[in-house]
């Protein structure tokens, strides 16, 4: 007999007379009632047992984490808080879980004991809830673009080039490390390594992404990027995914209207699908506040806070502006940020951003034209030559969430540019052909996927987004 699968069950529209559930136990008490899961929903369906009528045998095996099939009647549950149970009539042990060793037992668990036991966590209401939302946000990024015409475009992952001139990459070697060949400088010597020449994984696709912008009009890119930053904070992941959209003939006004509207729809979509995942989390974001001082506590609910976002304008503001709001703001003439902003030409760190959302504007930010020397090469320079057409937007809790700009489309500067900053021509020697052939004004963002999972879910550390974090000294799973 085909099973049914539990969200099926619960919104069923009538009683039936036989059906088939398969799933994981959640609970089982009074050797009567199972509180039975199969990921399909946030919801448990309740299945009762006749356990006069069942073996103790099978009694004793029905335990958290057992995998189990039931075959009953769906019938209208006499319970509070549910339409319909199953009255079983068959059962059988799929997968036997040992009561006392099973890590996920029915109870609270830190955050920091699920991110140990990452393999089991997602048995949990709330890593179900929050890979759900995941799934769906994932979704919807596709079907934004793929409905306004841009094509999809797979980057390579190993990657001979630094896209953000950072230098912080993973490199992907095949040479041994007992007996690396040696140059006669004594340097390694990358023409026998597999690829023969010096290779890493990949910190961004926008490089590529611009190439076939400059053929197929507007591209994306959604796919795993690399970060080799000794960053141990609770924003920032070695493994992640980028979304980057890049698209011709658009200038910085139109990526920031992009942005804006594909996080709306992204977000509009996610709360139309996931209603009960996201009012659980909601619900579990509000009791984990209560610990917190009133100081440090989120100022909206978390649905309140996602339609916020898609009721408000992002209210766009100039770099030169936001500095004159910071040197001039309470926390920094008290010397309460930890970077206290003195001059134009600072980088602004996630207090700074932070403080903007949250206590200046009070809705999400876009800030643009930043100084020349504190973002990448391939940024346009704007007419007074010390600013860059680059556009971050800034979101409550998060701070940064993406990071764009309007490339340069000028050979000559692009080429300027490189130089003054070490970059070799002959690395990218592809990248520049896109200016010598048919150069034209273009514009992208780049999106860390788990930041906006982050927002949706309400989550405050991003290894509580993605299945299996990868952090420094932590590469388990």
């Amino acid at each position: 007999m085909k099973h049914t699968k539990v969200k099926d069950l619960l919104n069923s529209t009538k009683t039936l007379h036989e059906v088939n559930a398969k799933g994981w136990v959640r609970t089982f008490r009074n050797s009567q009632f199972i509180a039975l899961n199969d990921g399909s929903t946030i919801n448990n369906i309740q299945c009762v047992v006749d356990f006069e009528n069942t073996p103790e045998e099978t009694l004793k095996r029905i335990t958290t984490g057992a995998a189990i099939s039931v075959i009953g009647e769906l019938v209208e549950s006499k319970g509070a808080g549910q339409k319909y149970e199953i009255q079983v009539t068959r059962l059988e042990i799929l997968g036997d879980s040992d009561a006392e060793k099973f890590p996920m037992q029915p109870k609270k668990h830190s955050l920091e004991f699920l991110r140990e036991n990452a393999h089991l966590r997602v048995r949990t209401n709330a890593f179900g809830a929050i890979m759900r939302v995941r799934s769906v946000l994932s979704f919807a990024v596709h079907h934004y673009f793929q409905e306004k015409g841009f094509v999809y475009v797979n980057t390579p992952i190993i990657t001979g080039s630094d896209a953000e001139g950072a230098g912080e990459m993973f490199k992907v070697t095949a040479l041994p490390f007992d007996n690396t060949p040696r140059t006669e400088e004594g340097k390694i010597n990358y023409k026998e390594d597999f690829f023969g020449k010096e290779t890493n994984l990949t910190v961004s696709g926008q490089l590529e992404a611009e190439t076939f912008a400059m053929a197929l009009g507007q591209v994306y890119t959604f796919g795993p990027t690399f970060r080799a930053e000794n960053s141990n904070t609770s924003r920032h992941l070695a493994e992640f995914w980028m979304i980057e959209p890049e698209v011709a003939f658009n200038d910085l006004n139109d990526n920031m209207d992009l942005a804006e509207d594909f996080i709306q729809y992204v977000i509009k979509y996610v709360m139309e699908k996931c209603p009960e995942d996201l009012k659980f989390l909601e619900a579990r974001l509000t009791e984990e506040e209560k610990a917190k001082p009133q100081a440090e506590r989120s100022e909206m609910p978390l649905l309140e806070k996602l339609n916020f976002v898609l009721e408000n304008n992002f209210k766009r503001v100039s770099y030169t502006e936001a500095i004159d709001i910071l040197r001039d703001s309470t926390p920094n003439k008290k010397k309460k940020f930890n970077y206290i902003i003195n001059e134009w030409g600072a980088d602004l760190q996630s207090e700074h951003e932070r403080y903007l959302v949250e206590k200046h504007f009070k809705c999400p930010v876009i800030l643009f034209d930043y100084p020349a020397n504190i973002k990448a090469f391939y940024m346009r320079l704007n007419e007074d030559g010390k600013t860059v057409r680059a556009m971050d937007i800034l979101f409550p809790g998060i701070g940064e969430i993406v990071g764009g700009s309007q490339r340069e489309e000028r050979y000559d500067v692009l080429v300027e540019k490189m130089k003054v900053l070490g970059i070799d021509e002959e690395e990218l020697w592809w990248y520049l052909d896109t200016r010598r052939f048919g150069s034209a004004v273009h514009s992208g963002f780049g999106l860390g996927f788990e930041r906006l999972v982050l927002f949706v879910t309400g989550m405050s550390n991003i290894r509580d987004v993605i299945p299996f974090p990868r952090t420094p000294m932590n590469a388990e799973f």
